[in-house]
């Protein structure tokens, strides 16, 4: 850990704003999901990168199936409130990316039983 996340983590635990773990982000996101598909977001394989930064700044970095996604402008924005509504988060930097594209092979094992994969 930096020497500036560490100030950070003790201004936040001196000032009681509760502390943020990537697990705590990725809690968040397996509650949203593609309404076309039963499956979270996180095990679909649609998030590439999650951090908490500096401040309670969460990233996530993510795609979706297809660029065409009839989801495409809905998904994206729920993600970001969900993580912004977080207890302690100061905000979500959310960036949506194309490269690598997506393919059924990002899924996880447990996503893969469930699509019959």
């Amino acid at each position: 850990m930096s020497e500036s996340e560490a100030s950070a983590r003790e201004t936040m635990a001196a000032s009681g704003a509760p502390e943020i773990t990537k697990d705590d982000v990725i809690a968040v996101l397996k509650t949203c999901y593609d309404p076309e598909i039963p499956v979270d977001i996180y095990e679909l394989g649609l998030i590439y990168e999650v951090d908490v930064r500096e401040g309670n700044l969460a990233y996530v970095k993510m795609t979706l199936t297809s660029p065409m996604c009839p989801v495409a402008e809905i998904l994206p924005v729920e993600v970001q409130e969900k993580v912004r509504a977080m207890p302690g988060v100061s905000d979500c930097e959310l960036d949506l990316v194309w490269d690598p594209p997506w393919g059924m092979e990002m899924m996880s094992e447990s996503a893969k039983l469930e699509l019959n994969f």
